[in-house]
């Protein structure tokens, strides 16, 4: 006779699966967003004192650390360190899309260059937060990701450039005119205010304050996320991924406790400090 399958007996319960977690950022990829956000956050901490000097709290603070001087060193420090972060990114997309064939950096589903998905994405999102149609679904990168990526692109040569013109007054000065030289401090410290005021209100929002991610979003400290999380926010990369038969190579380890405890303190010390500066700044700036 058949084998008849019986129900489980009282209380005994099917072994929930295992929850899997995908790769979404390499240990490169994190170590280098790490330069990038604190050497931007030194950069926004001695920046603003000299930008507002006759504030309360920036003598205060020049005070504590050995005078606008001393802040001036450290915010040339800061630069140069971004300044490497910088070349070291440039140098490894020119690998991989030149020297590796890597097409998809420049285009394709996996590109930080932004496409005609993306105006449809934001256009369709705008519609969702006001009730008019569903929420659209994203890839790799979505629109508001793009943006941000390419305004620090920007932000880096525009501003870097200024502040290097600034600080090597007399070698720009044998091919710069001195009108030049005097725009670059305006450009400097005002192109240096409007990416502060972004990083620090729309990068951290869509980052980290937004209901998918809030109080903080620790992928990119862990470079780890769950199934669960992949399907919600990028529901078509993880079906193109499925369908090319390429999810599996993107398993990963769950992150340990003491990688999510630092990722946590790491996260909520840079958002703490970004929107205490965004105070200051809007203080400042109204006075």
């Amino acid at each position: 006779m058949p084998e008849v399958e019986t129900a489980p007996a009282a209380g005994e319960q099917k072994a929930a699966a295992p929850t899997r977690y995908f790769l979404r950022f390499t240990r490169e990829q994190r170590y280098l967003h790490g330069v990038l956000f604190t050497t931007f956050l030194g950069l926004a901490a001695t920046g603003l004192p000299l930008r507002f000097s006759g504030s309360f709290w920036a003598r205060t603070f020049a005070a504590a650390v050995g005078g606008f001087g001393a802040i001036l060193f450290f915010h040339k420090l800061c630069a140069l360190v971004l300044t490497l972060a910088f070349l070291i990114h440039v140098k490894d997309l020119f690998t991989r899309a030149f020297m590796n064939g890597e097409k998809g950096i420049f285009w394709g589903p996996t590109s930080m260059v932004a496409n005609w998905k993306d105006a449809k994405d934001l256009a369709a999102h705008m519609r969702w937060m006001v009730g008019l149609g569903p929420k659209p679904q994203f890839e790799r990168y979505a629109y508001w990701e793009k943006f941000d990526y390419w305004a620090v692109f920007w932000g880096m040569v525009v501003i870097g450039f200024s502040g290097y013109a600034m600080w090597f007054a007399p070698f720009f000065a044998h091919f710069l005119p001195g009108w030049a030289l005097n725009a670059v401090l305006v450009i400097h410290s005002e192109e240096g205010l409007l990416a502060i005021l972004f990083i620090f209100s729309i990068h951290f929002v869509n980052t980290h304050l937004r209901p998918d991610s809030f109080p903080i979003d620790m992928v990119v400290f862990t470079g780890m996320e769950s199934e669960e999380e992949f399907k919600h926010k990028r529901p078509l990369e993880y079906e193109r991924l499925a369908a090319e038969g390429k999810l599996e190579a993107r398993l990963g380890s769950e992150p340990p406790d003491w990688q999510r405890n630092f990722a946590r303190v790491v996260g909520f010390t840079a958002v703490f400090i970004g929107l205490l500066l965004l105070v200051f700044t809007l203080t400042a700036y109204f006075d």
